[in-house]
């Protein structure tokens, strides 16, 4: 806490903040879920102790879930072992006797996922399950439409840079330089607005539902939906490392959500990769399963599993799949694997990722993570989470410049960051001059001290920083 802004960050009993329905209603509909989960699972054990104690978590589960609707105190996590639950529990004895509805929403959040995963990590034969794998799972499958169509324009692009070094109708360098940032541009709202898609958000979505979010018609018409975009500003820094010849140009993501949004992430790092806009990427997912649907390591695994067998896992019999359709698929999965047996694509896991606080404490409590990421040109904050993670989820003005709002680092701390939102909460910063006001006054619900139109992912921001 000694790191943070002494600005006030959002509370979840603000009943003017997305942080109360979330907390009251969101997470008591989660908590409902992840018992289903773990009920169908037991279904399919026999009698025994992995199942005694699967029923037993189901009721720890469900103490959780009256604790969160009670407005009860949060409670010391037990030690795991992993090393961060010190962290936690000394966070809460700092804060006094906090409440699920009395204290910083962004706090509570990340003591709800973790005092889930504590349930598994302390148990015997639970230790490595994914509770949210089902959901993450059946969203990438629902995603079919939207990634067959961007299967096959990577195909595409990638396989006339590997043919011909260049992209297909273009002859000048000036012309390759220009329609390299006309794709990176793209490629990056591809991946910006793969985040709609998250599944800690949308608690009952269908597959229709999930259809209706992805495409490129849609993202067309979302286009003027991004409040801010500082996408030109970050082709520059990494097209600049290119012309001068700097032997390595590493980019880096930290991920937020699996399925979908993951597969966009790896679309834009493959194109980086191949323009030469960038020599290695590095994923940066989370050490156990967070958010209901954020990446962990596994999950890259198992997406390029899904590519190497799209005909039964996309269930391409049942819908009428191309053989065109399904060698883009298979195109994707070597690409990508290609590049993970190359170096050039890395994953690095760190328990940082899951601390309860904000990334304003990078520095001084993850100084071994902050000097490894230095070592890049451009680091990509995917999400809404590590959003507010990064501006500290304080109350700042609307106004306030993104590079002050992220604090330590900003500029002089080394990080060229690049932050790619779609807006799901409330805290936000380096808008225009009167838009937010404009927008509440355009809200579903009409103007109101509430920035509802903040809530659902309909809008975005890609705000840059370059603090080299």
């Amino acid at each position: 806490m000694e790191f943070d802004t002494t600005t006030p960050q959002w509370q979840s009993g603000d009943k003017n903040s997305f942080g109360y329905p979330f907390t009251t209603e969101n997470w008591p509909v989660q908590i409902g879920q992840i018992s289903e989960d773990i009920q169908t699972t037991l279904s399919g054990l026999p009698e025994g102790d992995a199942k005694s104690e699967g029923q037993a978590i189901i009721d720890q589960i469900a103490q959780l879930k009256h604790e969160v609707q009670q407005d009860l105190p949060l409670t010391p996590l037990e030690d795991d072992g992993t090393g961060d639950i010190p962290a936690y529990n000394t966070e809460l004895a700092q804060r006094g006797a906090t409440t699920w509805l009395d204290g910083a929403w962004l706090f509570a959040c990340c003591y709800f996922f973790r005092r889930i995963q504590n349930l598994f990590s302390t148990s015997k034969h639970w230790k490595n399950y994914d509770v949210f794998a089902r959901s993450k799972i059946s969203g990438f499958r629902a995603s079919r439409p939207a990634v067959l169509e961007l299967a096959a324009q990577y195909k595409t692009v990638i396989s006339s840079l590997q043919s011909s070094h260049t992209i297909q109708g273009v002859e000048t360098p000036q012309q390759l330089e220009q329609a390299q940032e006309i794709l990176f541009i793209e490629m990056a709202e591809i991946c910006l607005w793969g985040n709609k898609t998250d599944l800690s958000l949308h608690t009952n979505v269908t597959e229709e539902d999930i259809q209706k979010l992805q495409g490129s018609k849609v993202r067309k018409a979302s286009e003027k939906k991004i409040l801010v975009n500082d996408l030109s500003k970050a082709f520059a820094v990494l097209n600049e490392a290119l012309k001068t010849g700097k032997s390595q140009r590493r980019v880096d993501f930290v991920l937020d959500n699996a399925g979908f949004e993951l597969f966009v992430d790896l679309v834009l790092a493959g194109y980086l990769l191949s323009t030469g806009l960038a020599t290695n990427v590095v994923l940066h997912p989370k050490n156990f399963p967070w958010f209901v649907s954020d990446v962990v390591t596994k999950d890259i695994a198992d997406l390029l599993d899904a590519l190497k067998n799209g005909e039964d896992f996309f269930q391409s019999k049942q819908n009428g799949q191309s053989n065109a359709e399904l060698d883009s698929l298979s195109f994707l999965h070597q690409n990508w694997t290609t590049l993970q047996q190359e170096g050039k694509l890395v994953i690095k896991t760190h328990s940082f990722w899951t601390h309860g606080g904000s990334f304003w404490r990078l520095p001084a409590t993850a100084p071994d993570l902050y000097e490894d990421l230095k070592q890049s040109e451009l680091v990509i904050f995917k999400g809404d989470l590590n959003y507010r993670k990064l501006i500290a989820d304080a109350e700042w003005a609307p106004t306030k410049p993104f590079s002050e709002a992220i604090g330590p680092l900003g500029p002089g701390s080394g990080l060229r960051v690049l932050a790619l939102r779609t807006c799901k909460a409330d805290a936000v910063c380096g808008l225009p001059e009167g838009k937010d006001e404009q927008l509440r006054g355009t809200q579903e619900g009409g103007p109101g001290p509430q920035r509802r139109w903040a809530w659902h992912g309909e809008w975005a921001v890609i705000q840059f920083c370059d603090g080299k």
